[in-house]
């Protein structure tokens, strides 16, 4: 079994907090989701994740105009300078405080950085220029405010910028020194100065205030005229004296005592758009003052807006509950409607075909996620309580889930629907489940009765109460044949069941702890065991004998709470597992628990084959090893503290969090996180595995596309010299070797389309195998994109034929690829079935129209022969037909 996977994506987390950004062309949007930043690609559907982590969670990230560097900077000031096509990082760079906000200038030479109550403003790294020591290079640094910057804003010509502050005033800064210039400060706000704004030419300027008030400033004089003096000369003189930003409007949004928490201006249109404390959002066109719509989109405050390059687009985040809006303000409709779990997760599954994946959580909410896309098809809330369990059945597209609200229910996914409950003689809280391959039989335990209960699914009428545990029932698990139930208590015993013989027997097996989590091998033959003592033992079914067991304890034990007295490797809360599953070959076996570690083992052997770290946030507990000690005080771990109190505004001072709580409502400020994974599950292909964690939906993948992995590379290879190669030399194997040790799709499209038609056999012929994979798929790839269907066929039938030996004989190596040649092959033949049936109908069309013409014409030739016409009358009219 092949055990690269390497992280490809995140699910069930679409936004946290921090600023959202368009990308230049406004078809993506790029949001903060924890310590990562999420990719959503808005017109084609799709969404993708970057694979670096932030020491703490992302505060604000940016996006250079011309679409090629992306900033993220986290709580702390840490900066990660990514290569947003690429998906490279470049730089780590610590500005060492908090950072407020971070924006481009529109030329792209530059961004402005809001650290505490200063301004820095740095160059741009840039390909184009001398190789420097340091990427990051500081231009000027702006002192003058008082109090943190909550926004900058540049203007259309690069030269100047603007800053808003909590110290209620905006100022006028000059990227470099202009004569006559003056940083100018706009005072007048009675609250936090949230934004300020330039119009399209730069005559005017807008403040946004906290406490709801929108400023419109103007560049003009007030004149100083003397009743004494009427010298005209003398009023000209003092005119540029007193010349400087004045008050012209002054507008209040009057949304009931509704706090303004974020806002954005689109010059072009002059179009304002203000989010507040009460969820609602407001479009007003300047300078009037006319507000075009108003919208309430969220239960919480909306935390921050922006609108896309087109200003037809307009992006809200909303911490509170993860919720992330892309709403078009013209058509008045939704491009994208996404919301994550606002409770920590509780189990996963994969669909019997991999398309999708399935997650439940505390919310009492189930999604269904695409594996593909990234985005969430559809949720059912008909739960009122927290979501434990959920599986799916092995024929048709039937869910069933598991609650603490005491009922069990099935979910049709094709209609989307509710169409069975469960629910036991007297109130329990269900806990584990466990459907029968064929979708009949369903059977749930619970943490309140000993007993295992069973129904019928067609008639949802409750079958039996299975006892013989002595202690709550932990975990079930069916056997992939049918023929027997697992179960696993805390009476340190599982019992397998035969539930559809006639004297529905079980067997015992005793362990040394309280059992976890059970799970059957992909053959029925073997079932893993986890236990309290951080043990997995593999029990054979036939004989009921343990075969093997593996010792995790070392393996799982990582990560320091800040509450902890005792170091990691000490800390008995994390030394076991409290999910497993089979990978889908059956010889390894995926593990997790209360730990920021997944553990995969080869069952053979009993090693730790690899071992994945779940995150590195430190805004998580227990993701560190060892605690600072400059951290700790005497009060205490300094993340522990509650500093709120002493927060500015009232409604931040606020503590409406319930004493003691460590679940509910993640946001609130007495409760850390904790990270954990509650749910491992292996898809049906085995290429890739679904991690339910604290941070989201893990995607570890073996199919992960590498942006920029150039093969082999050398100072000769460069994209001029194989054009060089291709046009001058005529050589094209050379030439597609240098294009695929590159490995820039542009250049291999190029090579690949000049290489005639003819010398396609000796090209795949001499072709070294280690590009062969990189040759189908890229082959495959342009069958479905490119107009030349004939000559990918022709490529494809060289490699065939030539290396199919090879291919054979590796098969674990090309499977991803000659998976995608089938699916390519047969999409042509159904592509070209349809086309030849459309045709033979048009053809029988076309054959029989001119038969009735023909018989037309002779009739009517006749007519004229009859009335004494001549040939030539006869010629001319064929002519004229």
């Amino acid at each position: 079994m092949k055990v690269g996977f390497n992280f490809s994506n995140l699910l069930g987390t679409v936004y946290c907090h921090g600023n959202l950004v368009f990308t230049p062309d406004g078809n993506s949007l790029l949001s903060p989701v924890g310590n990562r930043v999420t990719c959503f690609d808005l017109v084609n559907n799709k969404s993708f994740t970057f694979s670096f982590e932030h020491r703490k969670n992302i505060a604000r990230i940016a996006l250079s105009p011309q679409g090629s560097l992306l900033l993220s900077i986290d709580e702390d000031g840490r900066a990660i300078l990514t290569n947003f096509s690429r998906r490279t990082v470049l730089h780590h760079f610590n500005f060492r405080s908090a950072v407020y906000d971070v924006k481009f200038s529109p030329d792209g030479s530059h961004f402005a950085v809001a650290v505490e109550h200063k301004i820095e403003v740095w160059r741009t790294p840039s390909y184009l220029e001398e190789r420097e020591f340091a990427p990051f290079i500081k231009h000027r640094e702006y002192t003058g405010h008082y109090g943190t910057i909550n926004n900058i804003t540049w203007s259309g010509d690069s030269r100047f910028f603007l800053t808003a502050s909590k110290d209620l005033t905006a100022k006028v800064h000059s990227l470099n020194p202009v004569e006559g210039f003056v940083p100018t400060s706009l005072a007048g706000h009675r609250d936090s100065v949230i934004g300020a704004y330039f119009s399209k030419d730069q005559e005017s300027i807008h403040t946004v205030s906290k406490g709801g008030a929108l400023f419109e400033w103007k560049w003009r004089a007030r004149y100083k005229e003397d009743d004494n003096d009427e010298d005209e000369e003398m009023k000209d003189e003092a005119r540029p004296k007193d010349e400087r930003w004045r008050i012209s409007q002054k507008h209040y949004f009057l949304q009931n005592h509704a706090k303004v928490k974020c806002a954005t201006f689109y010059q072009d249109s002059n179009l304002l758009v203000v989010g507040f404390s009460s969820g609602i959002f407001g479009l007003y066109e300047m300078p009037e003052f006319n507000m075009i719509h108003t919208l309430s989109i969220s239960q919480h405050g909306i935390d921050f807006v922006t609108i896309n390059k087109t200003g037809e687009w307009l992006a809200f985040g909303a911490s509170k509950l993860g919720q992330l809006l892309v709403w078009e303000w013209q058509s008045e409709s939704y491009i994208l409607k996404q919301q994550g779990h606002f409770d920590a997760m509780n189990s996963l599954t994969y669909s019997p075909d991999g398309q999708r994946v399935v997650t439940t959580a505390d919310d009492g909410k189930i999604k269904v996620w695409d594996a593909a896309s990234g985005f969430c098809i559809v949720t059912f809330t008909e739960h009122t309580s927290g979501v434990t369990a959920c599986e799916f059945a092995k024929r048709g597209n039937v869910l069933f889930t598991a609650s603490l609200d005491g009922s069990v229910r099935a979910w049709d996914l094709i209609r989307y629907r509710n169409f069975r409950t469960f629910t036991a003689t007297s109130r329990l809280q269900f806990s584990a489940l466990a459907v029968d391959p064929s979708g009949e039989v369903v059977c749930a335990g619970s943490l309140d009765s000993f007993d295992i209960h069973v129904w019928n699914v067609q008639t949802g009428q409750l079958l039996e109460e299975l006892s013989g545990h002595e202690g709550p029932v932990a975990s079930l698990s069916f056997g992939p044949d049918g023929r027997c139930l697992a179960s696993g208590s805390w009476d340190s015993t599982v019992r397998i069941w035969s539930l559809f013989t006639r004297t529905q027997t079980s067997e015992p097996l005793q362990l040394q702890s309280d059992v976890l989590r059970v799970s059957f091998r992909p053959d029925s033959r073997q079932v893993a065991v986890s236990t309290l003592d951080g043990q997995i033992t593999f029990w054979d079914v036939g004989n009921a004998e343990q075969t093997s067991g593996i010792d995790g304890r070392k393996d799982i034990s990582g990560g320091r709470r800040a509450v902890d007295r005792t170091t990691a490797a000490n800390a008995a809360g994390s030394k076991h597992f409290t999910t497993i599953n089979y990978s889908a070959d059956g010889t390894c076996i995926l593990a997790a628990g209360n730990s920021k570690y997944i553990c995969l083992y080869d069952i053979a052997s009993g090693t730790l084959v690899r071992k994945f770290t779940v995150s590195v946030n430190l805004s998580i507990d227990g993701t560190q090893e060892y605690l600072n000690s400059k951290l700790l005080t005497e009060a205490g771990p300094i993340d522990l503290l509650d500093d709120a109190g002493e927060a500015s505004d009232l409604e931040d001072r606020i503590d409406r969090s319930l004493p003691g709580a460590s679940r509910g409502d993640m946001s609130v400020r007495k409760a850390r996180p904790e990270v954990r994974v509650t749910g491992l599950s292996f898809s049906p292909t085995g290429r890739s595995f679904a991690a339910a964690s604290t941070e989201g939906l893990l995607i570890y993948s073996l199919d992960h596309v590498v942006i920029f992995d150039p093969f082999d590379l050398d100072v000769d290879v460069t994209p001029a010299t194989t054009l060089s190669t291709l046009r001058d030399e005529k050589d094209y194997l050379k030439a597609l070797v240098m294009a695929f040790r590159l490995n820039e799709r542009y250049l291999i499209h190029q090579v690949y389309e000049a290489i005639p038609q003819q010398d396609i056999k000796l090209v795949v012929r001499d072709l070294p195998s280690v590009y062969l994979s990189k040759l189908i798929r890229f082959v495959t790839e342009m069958s479905e994109e490119g107009p030349h269907l004939e000559f990918a066929l022709l490529w494809l039938e060289a490699v065939i034929s030539r290396h199919g030996k090879y291919i054979r004989e590796k098969r674990g190596e090309f499977e991803t690829e000659m998976r995608g040649v089938v699916k390519c092959v047969q999409r042509i033949q159904n592509e070209l079935v349809r086309l030849a049936d459309e045709n033979v109908y048009t053809l029988e069309f076309l054959l029989s129209a001119p038969l009735a013409k023909r018989d037309v014409n002779e009739r009517m030739l006749i007519e004229d022969g009859d009335a004494g016409g001549s040939s030539e009358d006869v010629e001319m009219d064929e002519e004229g037909e």
